[in-house]
C-alpha cells in the first residue's frame, strides 16, 4: 500500500505592523512581508557553532556560557535554555515515546510539559525532534491555534504556558547547529511574529512576547550570517523596536539584544544606515529608552545599548549624525554612579564618546 500523502504545509503567517503610537516608526516601503521568502541558505554551508566567548560584542555571560542570550537573569528561569552537549539523564529510550506521543492530540499537552522541562536531558532533543514525522506541524498547530486569541486579546495563563512549552521545543532546534539551517529553510520563526505583533501589558502576553524572542535571540546568539540575511527580510527590526519602548525590562533587554546582533553583523549594520529613516528610527529608540534609564537605571540593558551605540558609530555616516543625536545623559555623568563597577560598559562609554567627538 503506497504511504498517505504528506499533509499541506501550513502558509507562514502575514502580519501589518500598527501605529507606534508616537515613537519612531520604520520607514515606510522598508519592511517587507513576513510572508516574502528569504533568500535560501549558502549550499553547503553548515550553520556555525556558537563560539566558546562572545568577548567584545557585549553579550552577557552566565555561568558557562550557558543560556539563549548568554546571560544569567537576561530571561526568567521560565524561558528555555539552548540544548548543550552531553548525556545527562534520560537517554533515547525515554525520548522516543514522548517525541511520538506530540503527534497524539489527547497526550500533547502532558508530553509538551515534560519534554520542555526535561529538554535538557537529552542531548539529541533538536535533531530527533525535526527529523520526526509530524513533530514540527504538532509544535506549529500549538503556535497557530492561540492566534484567535491575541486579537481580541482572550489569552489565558494556561493557554500561553502550554504554547510557551512548544516554544521552548522549538529554541532548541533554532539553537542546534545540525538543525539551525533547516529551521531557517522552513521559514518557521515567521510563526513567531504575531506573538511579537501584540501589545497586551498582561501576564499571559508578556510571558509569550519573552519566550518568543528568546527563540529569536537564540537565532542571533550564534553569529551566523545566514541567520542575519534572514532576519533582515522579515519585520524583526520594527518588532524589536516597539518592544524596546513598550516591554518590560526583560522583554526590552531580549530585543535590544536582538537589534544589537544584528548591528554587529556587517551586513546588518549597511542595511540600518543604509537610509536615514532606518538609521532614526533605531537611533531615536535607543535615546528614548536612555531616558527612561535615567530615572530607572538598568546597567544590563544600558551595557547593551551603549554597544549598539558604540556599533553604529562605526558607519562613517551614522558617525556624523550621532554628533547630533547621541543622548545628553550618555555624554555626562548622569550614568556615573550605576556604571562605577562595570568596566566594560565604561570603557565602550568613553570609546563612543571618543569616536563622536571626533567625528
Amino acid at each position: 500500500m503506497p504511504p498517505p500523502p504528506a499533509p499541506p504545509a501550513l502558509p507562514p503567517p502575514h502580519i501589518s505592523m500598527p501605529d507606534s503610537g508616537g515613537g519612531a516608526v520604520w520607514p515606510s516601503g522598508v519592511v517587507l512581508s513576513v510572508a516574502a521568502p528569504p533568500p535560501p541558505l549558502s549550499p553547503g554551508r553548515s550553520p556555525g557553532r556558537p563560539s566558546a566567548s562572545q568577548g567584545g560584542d557585549g553579550a552577557l555571560q552566565g555561568p558557562g556560557g550557558s543560556g539563549p542570550l548568554e546571560g544569567s537573569g537576561v530571561l526568567p528561569s521560565q524561558v528555555v535554555q539552548p540544548l548543550v552537549g552531553g548525556g545527562g539523564v534520560g537517554g533515547g529510550d525515554d525520548l522516543l515515546p514522548l517525541i511520538l506521543h506530540l503527534t497524539d492530540a489527547d497526550r500533547r499537552e502532558n508530553v509538551l510539559l515534560e519534554l520542555s522541562k526535561r529538554r535538557e536531558n537529552f542531548a539529541d532533543l533538536a535533531p530527533v525532534l525535526w527529523h520526526s514525522v509530524g513533530t514540527v506541524s504538532a509544535l506549529l498547530q500549538e503556535i497557530v491555534g492561540i492566534y484567535p486569541m491575541l486579537n481580541p486579546a482572550t489569552l489565558t495563563a494556561h493557554s500561553s504556558n502550554r504554547v510557551c512549552n512548544a516554544l521552548a521545543l522549538l529554541q532548541c532546534v533554532a539553537s542546534h547547529p545540525e538543525t539551525r539551517g533547516l529551521f531557517l529553510s522552513a521559514h518557521v520563526p515567521l510563526y513567531l511574529y504575531p506573538f511579537l505583533n501584540t501589545s497586551s501589558k498582561n501576564r499571559p502576553f508578556e510571558y509569550l512576547r519573552l519566550t518568543s524572542l528568546g527563540v529569536i535571540g537564540a537565532l542571533v546568539k550564534m553569529d551566523d550570517s545566514d541567520v542575519i540575511n534572514f532576519l533582515l527580510q522579515t519585520e524583526i527590526i520594527p518588532l524589536c523596536l516597539r518592544i524596546m519602548e513598550t516591554g518590560s525590562e526583560l522583554s526590552k533587554t531580549v530585543a535590544t539584544f536582538i537589534v544589537q546582533k544584528i548591528l554587529l553583523d556587517e551586513v546588518g549594520l549597511n542595511y540600518i544606515c543604509a537610509t536615514a529613516e532606518r538609521f532614526y528610527a533605531v537611533s531615536t529608540v535607543l535615546s528614548n529608552m536612555v531616558s527612561v534609564l535615567a530615572d530607572q537605571p538598568s546597567v544590563r540593558l544600558l551595557k547593551h545599548i551603549v554597544r549598539c551605540y558604540l556599533r553604529l558609530s562605526d558607519n562613517v555616516r551614522a558617525r556624523e549624525a550621532l554628533r547630533q543625536c547621541l543622548p545628553g545623559a550618555l555624554r555626562d555623568d548622569t550614568f556615573g554612579a550605576v556604571l562605577r563597577d562595570d568596566a566594560t560598559v565604561k570603557k565602550w562609554l568613553s570609546q563612543l564618546l571618543g569616536v563622536v567627538e571626533d567625528a
